[in-house]
C-alpha cells in the first residue's frame, strides 16, 4: 500500500511537471508567432539596393498580418497575368525590329496613306505587327537585371488607367497585351480604358465585347468629349489598386517595367515615378531597345512661355547616383506615363478639374509636387515606349486657346510673380489673363495653402537651379522701333522656334517680336528668352545668338543706350542701324537718324 501512495504521488508530480512544460512551450510559442520581425538579411545582400524596397512596418499591407515572408519574390510570384503566345521570330515588327513589306498594291498604298492620315502613325504597319508582340531579350543595364524586391512589407498593387480617343485598334490593343504580359498578375488588379467619346464604330460594342476575355479589363466611357484631364479622372477615381499607373494608348511595355516603379513609391510614397520613356518609330514602328551600357538621360525642363521639354541631366544629378537603379528627379515630367500612389494623388489635389481638354496639366502637377513637399522622378530601369506621332491628328474645342487657358491658370496658382516672365513671353496668354478669361482658381490657391506649399522662387533655387531665371521686372520691355524708318527690329522663325544665327530686319509690320532690356545690358527675345542681340564688328551684322546663362553678359551682347537713343555696343563702339530693311552696326554719329531707337512698351 505505501509503495502504492509513493508510486501514485511520483506520477502526480511527474505529470504537473510536463503539464507546465507544455504551458511554456504553447505560451512561447505565441508570443512569438504574434510578434512582428523583421526579416534577417546576410550582410551584403541587397537589402539597401537603391529601388528595392527597405523594411517598413506595413506601408500597403493589412496591419494585423502578424508576420509577413521573408527574403525576395521569387520569378514565380512575379509572373505576369498572361503568357504570351508563340511568337514568329521572323515575322513583321517582331522582337521590336523594324516594320518591312514586300512592295506594295494599290489598294495597299491606299490602306497606308489613309491610316497614317488618320492616326500621324503608320497604321498599316501596326495592323501586321503581332498584338503581342515580344521585344525579345531583356537589354537593360545589369545594375536593372540584378534588381530584387522585398517581399517585406511587399510591392503595392496597382490600377493601369489608359485614356483613349479613337485609338487605332491595334495599337490600343497591343498597349493593354503589352501590360498583360508583363506585369505581375499578384500586382495588377485591372486595366481600365477609359474612353473619351471615340466616335469610331469599332471602339464601341466591338471592344466591350473583345475585352470580357480579358476578366480585369475594363471599358468606362465619356458620354462627351472633355478630353485627357477629366477622363484620367474618371480612371482614378473608380480604380481599385494602392497605385495608379497612367500609360496612353499607343505604348509598348518593355520586360521589367512595373516593378521598379513600384517599388520606388514603396519605399518613398510622395514619390511620382515615369519609366524611362523611349521611342517606337511612328513610321517603321521599331522600339527602340535599352542598352546594357550607362546611358546619358534625359529629363524634363520647361521654358518661360512654359513649353515641355528634355535635357541632359547635370553633372551633379550624375555624380548622386550610384548605379543605374536609382533614380533621377527631374524638374518637370511629360505627364503620359507616371505612377502615383492613389492616395497622395488624392491629397496633392489630382489634377485642376477646371483645366479644359489636355495642356499645361504636367507642368501644373509638376510644379505642386515639388512646391508642395512630394518628389518628381524618372526610374531608368522601368522603361516604356510610345509612339510619339509626326503631330496630333485630333482637333478639340478652342484649339491652342485652350492650352493657352490651361497655363494661364497654373501660372496664376504657383508661379507667383513669375508669371509675368511668362506673360511677357507669350503675349496671347497675357491677353487671357487681361480679360480674365481663364474661370476661377480660388480653390486651387486654397489647396496651396492648406499644403503649406512653398514659393517658385523656392522651386527654381532648389529643384531647377539650372534654370537662367530672367528679371521678373526688366529695366524695359516691349517693341523696338526704329523713329527714322518707323519699322521695328525683328526676327522671324525658322522652324517652331527661334535658332542661333538668325539676322535681324526692321519690319514695318505690327508683328514684330516684343524684347526686354535686362539689368545685365543684354537685349534678349522675350518669346526665346535665351536668345539675345548678339553683335558681329568683323562682318557688322547683330543676330542671335545664346545668352549667358550665369555670370556677366557676354561683352558682345552688352547694349547701352545714349541720349541720342543710340543702342550702342561698348566692346565694337558701333551702333544698330538701319539700311535698306537691314539692321546693322555702324560708326555711331549723333546726327544719324538712322541710329535712332526708342522701346514702344507693350500694354
Amino acid at each position: 500500500m505505501h509503495f502504492y501512495y509513493l508510486r501514485q504521488k511520483c506520477s502526480v508530480k511527474i505529470a504537473f511537471s510536463s503539464f507546465l512544460c507544455l504551458f511554456f512551450i504553447i505560451h512561447f510559442y505565441f508570443n512569438y508567432t504574434t510578434t512582428t520581425h523583421p526579416p534577417h538579411l546576410p550582410m551584403g545582400s541587397m537589402v539597401n539596393l537603391k529601388g528595392s524596397i527597405p523594411y517598413q512596418s506595413g506601408v500597403f499591407r493589412n496591419s494585423s498580418v502578424p508576420k509577413c515572408p521573408p527574403g525576395f519574390y521569387s520569378k514565380q510570384e512575379l509572373r505576369p497575368h498572361l503568357k504570351r503566345p508563340y511568337q514568329d521570330h521572323l515575322g513583321p515588327g517582331a522582337d521590336g525590329k523594324p516594320f518591312m513589306w514586300r512592295s506594295m498594291t494599290t489598294e495597299e498604298q491606299k490602306e497606308e496613306s489613309s491610316g497614317f492620315k488618320k492616326n500621324q502613325f503608320n497604321q498599316f504597319a501596326s495592323d501586321r505587327i503581332s498584338l503581342h508582340r515580344d521585344l525579345g531579350i531583356d537589354t537593360r543595364p545589369p545594375d536593372c537585371l540584378k534588381q530584387k524586391f522585398l517581399r517585406c512589407p511587399g510591392l503595392p498593387t496597382t490600377s493601369v488607367i489608359i485614356v483613349f480617343h479613337n485609338e487605332a485598334w491595334s495599337t490600343l490593343l497591343r498597349t493593354v497585351y503589352s501590360v498583360l504580359h508583363t506585369a505581375p498578375a499578384a500586382l495588377l488588379t485591372e486595366i481600365l480604358l477609359v474612353d473619351d467619346a471615340s466616335t469610331d464604330d469599332h471602339l464601341k460594342a466591338p471592344l466591350d465585347e473583345y475585352v470580357q476575355e480579358l476578366r480585369i479589363v475594363h471599358v468606362l466611357r465619356q458620354k462627351e468629349r472633355k478630353g485627357l484631364i477629366t477622363a484620367r479622372l474618371m480612371g482614378a477615381q473608380a480604380a481599385r489598386g494602392e497605385v495608379l499607373t497612367f500609360l496612353d494608348s499607343h505604348c509598348e511595355c518593355f520586360p521589367g517595367w512595373l516593378e521598379p516603379l513600384l517599388a520606388r513609391i514603396a519605399e518613398e510614397p510622395t514619390a511620382v515615378v515615369s519609366p524611362r520613356i523611349t521611342i517606337i518609330n511612328y513610321q517603321s514602328l521599331r522600339f527602340h531597345k535599352p542598352v546594357p551600357d550607362p546611358q546619358n538621360y534625359s529629363r524634363g525642363n520647361f521654358n518661360w512661355r512654359l513649353n515641355f521639354g528634355w535635357e541632359h541631366i547635370p553633372e551633379g544629378e550624375k555624380k548622386r547616383r550610384k548605379n543605374e537603379t536609382y533614380p533621377i528627379r527631374t524638374p518637370t515630367f511629360a505627364g503620359g506615363l507616371f505612377s502615383v500612389l492613389k492616395s497622395y494623388f488624392e491629397h496633392i489635389g489630382t489634377y485642376d478639374d477646371q483645366m479644359e481638354f489636355w495642356g499645361g496639366e504636367n507642368l501644373e502637377m509638376s510644379f505642386r509636387v515639388w512646391q508642395c513637399g512630394g518628389l518628381l522622378e524618372i526610374i531608368p530601369c522601368s522603361v516604356v515606349g510610345h509612339i510619339f506621332r509626326k503631330k496630333s491628328p485630333h482637333s478639340f474645342p478652342n484649339g491652342t486657346t485652350a492650352i493657352l487657358r490651361n497655363l494661364v491658370r497654373l501660372a496664376e496658382v504657383w508661379m507667383d510673380d513669375y508669371r509675368w516672365v511668362f506673360y511677357r513671353a507669350n503675349r496671347k496668354a497675357a491677353t487671357i489673363f487681361r480679360t480674365n478669361s481663364y474661370g476661377d482658381v480660388s480653390e486651387r490657391r486654397k489647396l496651396r495653402e492648406k499644403l503649406n506649399c512653398k514659393s517658385f522662387s523656392w522651386y527654381l533655387n532648389n529643384i531647377y537651379p539650372e534654370a537662367y531665371v530672367p528679371d521678373i521686372r526688366p529695366i524695359i520691355y516691349g517693341q523696338l522701333n526704329n523713329t527714322d524708318c518707323n519699322c521695328r527690329l525683328d526676327v522671324k522663325r525658322t522652324t517652331k522656334h527661334w535658332e542661333a544665327g538668325q539676322i535681324f530686319k526692321c519690319s514695318n509690320k505690327g508683328e514684330a517680336q516684343y524684347f526686354e532690356y535686362t539689368a545685365k545690358r543684354e537685349i534678349r527675345l522675350s518669346a526665346g528668352i535665351h536668345l539675345c542681340l548678339h553683335a558681329d564688328s568683323k562682318m557688322a551684322l547683330v543676330f542671335l545668338e545664346r545668352c549667358k546663362s550665369t555670370g556677366k553678359a557676354a561683352q558682345e551682347q552688352v547694349w547701352i543706350f545714349t541720349k541720342k537713343k543710340q543702342i550702342k555696343n561698348p566692346l565694337s563702339g558701333k551702333c544698330l542701324s538701319v539700311a535698306g530693311g537691314n539692321v546693322i552696326l555702324s560708326t555711331c554719329k549723333s546726327t544719324s537718324t538712322k541710329q535712332s531707337w526708342v522701346f514702344i512698351r507693350a500694354k
